[in-house]
């Protein structure tokens, strides 16, 4: 659902009172984390052992209203049908309609039964809108398939008892009991914690769950840093804890950023503003046209009264529309369809079509780190054991990868490889996770942490079936105090012995161990060992790995008062005490470091990225280490760039952040407001900007950016409703997928207009400089009227048939191999280069020079008469030398689409790639030589049957184009092979 904001409280300690707080309940929303717990649930008329009273909680329900965020309502069908006609262009082409219906009414007598032009005009425009809407209503539908409903459910202390209620209907005050696996219903502040970890990557980025506590944080921190905070749409995945409501609905966290979604303005995207342009110029252009013809027409016609007037004015007026691209929309829209069909096929869903466009003119990827370049699963990169640093491959929760040392796989029978099982083997006893395979995936159970440790475990060979030969029969619970957790287990092979596995904190364990596993035995473990051990836990951390330390000791099982013959047959206390002392005297197994990995195809596609010319910049809420770390392992971070943190950006002006972003290649540490202001700081640099992430902190600058890319696996429901684009695979490589795809429907946009008003130029130029220079060639006609080169319904059948089925064909070329290896367009340098103005000027004058040349030669009178059969003009004379003007005229423009191909390559190289376009020019042809030689066609286009030489000469003359735009693209390949370069 759409998330909107009618009032949003900002985070500061002046914050505004949301609407029905007492002064006293204001004071505690501002700052929840830095006031004591008595102080909130005193403030708020809660009881932490009792809760509040159904009746008040109903009263505050009809106070505050329910705990769900606003939605919008969903746009209505026609108000999107009304939206496909909302482009000059669509409109230019309507009032086009309206002009052609009415020349043919004023027709005396009319050429044709019905309007035929206004009728085609009309069904392409309707074709686009219908076209557009429906792909548009579908990619909505299904993005709201992909939505996950929020916890309808949660557990609550009302009255004094336990109550689960709609998650709805909590209202500040409600003391709300969490436990693992819960998902958190709004705004909270911890009332107590027994290990409670939170999972906050939706909101705040943070890759690794947080540890929950009660106690007040007297200084103003960020999101990240509220660790006696809960915030709605977050998952609770360890421990339990109680907390109160603080705030609700619209006014969480989640809410305050649906409000900035509310504010993000969406402006129109590159091709819409090309488009538009592009439209208004060709206005312009015919309007232009019209008065020139129409002047001309007056000042050449030796005839000039009422009816010579009005004809001349409609056959310019025909003229101007026939020059109208009418299946420019058609065009696009079919393009961007078929482009959203390889895209759905390929994981993602494109809500809007432009979309897929858009991405192609990006030059800059904004993307998160957690789960988007990163898996977020994280994985054991590092054990330092028995003295040796061993390399763990693999990445995620997938058990594959091997162990290595210096790049040489761990030797079988090695003693590090024994260290290793060792070391493993205790990780994963001293652990709560499990990992499960389901739905083609592995998923970890529990801490992402302790899950790490148990693929790792299971990499080696460290199976179920081996832990369970160690059943567990007490542990000591990792705390935030304690920072360590212990688990003491059955020894398989010596009833009366039990083995103690910790896992913790490096410096915690250094402290609590004596010896160290050495050469394959314990070693102690002296001042100048622990100073080496201190030394190499360093070294990770400086590497962003997340360190841990194992240990281990053996104790008799007597020392906790158990019967070893009892223990052996499974018979054990109900309730063993664990001394402190148990985790005293330890043997340090290793160290063992852990990262959440940037993705595989992540590095490639930055890679390919890259090679496009695209930035790629991380912007995440993680720590500045870790995030830099990766970005370096993904080749983001580049030499001569730099890492600015969210306190470094709440210190910079716009325009100290303007002047700073082109450098910076990592945001780390940042808020939701951040995203936004770095986002508008690219834009206003002149950059296209793609921004791709998955949490509720993404979701503002996934709609101000020019295009929003959010993830369908992990992601929430506000950040897939802001986006433009969802990806159903979470797959980071989709999105240079879509860059590839976006830039090849740009270029088959460019193509057919490049032909379409390069044949439409030389159509018109033919009609114009036929009429100016009718008298220099000696074109007079038969019966003594303005003589044409062209008659309208010869010009109609061009523009309609003969053009149309190959433009259509090059909407659907396959992509240039170079795609991805040239820069993208500037922003706002136009749909057509300048290059493209120079080209549809020579090929216009080029078709003009030879179809006219034609013309003249092969009608009497003229001024070359070298196929002319008679001396003095008829009207038989008159249609032959017209359909060879008609027939050249056509040759030129089929020669012409095989040139639009591409800028550079040859139309020889991938001749035969595009079979929809070999079949639109066999199409064309064909239809062409049926208007020629078919009797009743013949008689409606007043054309005449031609020999095998007239289309010889008409194929030579027009095969001109094709050998004078090969020369050219020769030159342009050793010049400037990529045309973009100078203006990218």
């Amino acid at each position: 659902m759409l998330q909107t904001l009618t009032q949003a409280r900002p985070h500061n300690d002046a914050a505004e009172n949301p609407a029905g707080l007492s002064a006293a309940e204001a004071s505690i929303s501002a700052t929840p984390h830095r006031e004591p717990v008595e102080s909130i649930v005193s403030a708020l008329g809660s009881d932490t052992a009792r809760g509040l009273s159904g009746p008040e909680a109903q009263r505050r329900l009809d106070r505050y209203g329910p705990n769900q965020l606003k939605s919008a309502p969903e746009t209505p069908w026609w108000r999107r049908l009304i939206e496909q006609f909302q482009n000059f262009l669509v409109i230019i082409l309507l009032v086009a309609t309206v002009i052609s219906g009415i020349e043919w009414l004023l027709q005396d007598p009319r050429e044709t039964a019905l309007p035929y032009e206004a009728i085609v005009i009309l069904a392409i425009v309707a074709l686009n809108a219908m076209l557009g809407y429906f792909q548009e209503a579908r990619a909505e539908r299904s993005v709201r398939a992909l939505m996950a409903l929020a916890a309808p459910e949660s557990t609550v202390i009302r009255d004094g008892e336990r109550q689960r209620i709609p998650a709805r209907d909590i209202v500040p005050g409600d003391i709300v009991l969490v436990e693992a696996g819960d998902k958190i219903p709004a705004d909270a502040r911890i009332v107590e914690s027994a290990n409670l970890h939170v999972d906050e990557a939706a909101l705040t980025g943070e890759s690794v769950p947080v540890t929950k506590e009660p106690q007040p944080i007297d200084v103003d921190v960020g999101l990240g840093d509220r660790r006696n905070m809960l915030f709605a749409s977050t998952v609770a995945t360890y421990g339990r804890g109680r907390a109160v409501i603080v705030a609700t609905g619209m006014a969480t966290q989640v809410g305050r950023i649906a409000g900035l979604l509310e504010a993000a303005e969406k402006e129109p995207t590159p091709l819409q503003q090309e488009l538009d342009r592009t439209g208004k110029r060709l206005s312009a252009i015919m309007l232009g046209i019209c008065a020139v013809v129409f002047a001309t027409g007056l000042l050449s016609s030796p005839v000039l009264n009422l009816n010579a007037i009005l004809s001349l004015f409609l056959f310019a007026v025909a003229l101007a529309v026939a020059a109208i691209p009418e299946a420019l929309p058609a065009i696009v829209t079919v393009g961007l369809s078929l482009g959203v069909r390889r895209m759905a096929a390929a994981n993602a869903i494109v809500r809007k079509l432009p979309a897929v466009e858009t991405l192609g003119a990006a030059t800059v990827i904004c993307s998160d780190k957690t789960g988007t370049l990163t898996r977020n699963e994280m994985t054991v990169r590092a054990i330092f054991t028995a003295g040796t640093l061993v390399e763990v491959g693999g990445s995620g929760y997938i058990p594959e990868g091997g162990f290595s040392i210096d790049g040489a796989a761990l030797g079988e029978a090695s003693p590090v490889r024994h260290a290793v099982a060792q070391t493993l083997r205790a990780a994963a006893l001293a652990n709560d996770a499990a990992l499960v395979h389901s739905e083609d995936r592995w998923r970890v159970q529990g801490d992402p942490t302790e899950g790490a440790l148990i693929v790792a475990a299971r990499k080696l060979g460290i199976g179920e079936s081996d832990l369970a030969r160690f059943p567990r029969i007490a542990e000591i619970p990792f705390t935030s105090e304690r920072k360590r957790h212990t688990t003491v287990h059955l020894d398989p092979g010596n009833p009366g012995v039990l083995r103690v596995f910790v896992k913790g904190a490096p410096e915690i364990l250094f402290a609590k161990s004596r010896f160290a596993w050495e050469d394959g035995k314990p070693a102690t473990l002296t001042e100048q060992r622990r100073a080496g051990l201190s030394a190499r836990n360093e070294a990770l951390a400086g590497q962003a790995l997340r360190t841990l330390a194992i240990a281990t000791r053996a104790i008799p099982a007597a020392a906790l008062g158990i019967d070893p013959q009892a223990a052996a047959a499974g018979k054990l206390p109900s309730a063993i005490e664990l001394p402190d002392s148990i985790e005293d005297d330890l043997v340090l197994l290793g160290l063992v470091g852990m990262i959440d990995p940037p993705r595989a195809e992540a590095m490639a596609a930055v890679a390919v990225a890259k090679r496009a010319h695209i930035r790629t910049v991380m912007i995440t809420g993680d720590h500045p280490a870790t995030a830099e770390a990766i970005a370096r392992e993904l080749e983001i971070f580049e030499p001569g760039t730099r890492t600015v943190t969210g306190v470094n950006l709440r210190g910079m002006s716009d325009a100290e952040l303007d002047a700073t972003v082109e450098q910076v290649r990592v945001f780390a540490r940042v808020d939701p407001e951040h995203k936004l202001r770095i986002v508008g700081a690219l834009q206003r640099g002149g950059h296209i900007v793609a921004m791709t992430g998955d949490g509720i902190n993404d979701a503002p600058a996934l709609k101000t950016a020019n295009i929003g890319v959010a993830m369908g696996i992990t992601g929430t429901d506000v950040s897939k409703e802001a986006a433009d684009m969802v990806l159903t695979d979470d797959n980071f490589a989709s999105i240079v997928k879509a860059i590839e795809e976006g830039r090849g429907i740009y270029d088959n946009i460019q193509k057919y207009l490049i032909y379409l008003l390069s044949t439409n130029s030389g159509e018109l130029l033919t009609m114009f400089a036929g009429v100016m220079l009718a008298g220099v060639l000696g074109l007079v006609s038969a019966d003594s009227g303005l003589f044409l080169p062209l008659l309208a319904v010869q010009l109609l059948w061009i523009n309609l048939i003969t053009d149309g089925p190959p433009a259509l064909a090059l909407g659907i070329d396959p992509k240039d191999h170079d795609v991805m290896m040239r820069h993208p367009r500037r922003r706002g340098s136009g749909v057509l280069l300048t290059e493209d103005w120079i080209r549809l000027a020579c090929v216009g004058l080029l078709m003009t020079a030879g179809t006219l040349a034609v013309l003249d030669a092969y009608y009497p009178g003229g001024l070359f008469t070298l196929f002319a059969t008679g001396a003095a003009p008829n009207v038989a004379d008159e249609a032959r030398a017209r359909t060879m003007a008609f027939t050249t005229l056509m040759l030129f423009q089929l020669f012409d689409v095989y040139n639009c191909r591409s800028r550079r390559r040859s139309a020889f190289d991938g001749l035969f790639e595009n079979k929809w376009l070999i079949l639109a020019v066999a199409f064309s042809l064909f239809t062409h030589v049926l208007v020629i030689y078919v009797p009743v066609l013949q008689a409606a286009f007043h054309t005449v049957a031609l020999s095998a030489p007239d289309w010889l000469v008409a194929t030579g003359i027009a095969a001109t184009l094709l050998i004078g735009m090969e020369l050219a693209k020769l030159i342009l390949r050793t010049k400037r092979p990529d045309p973009y370069a100078w203006t990218g």
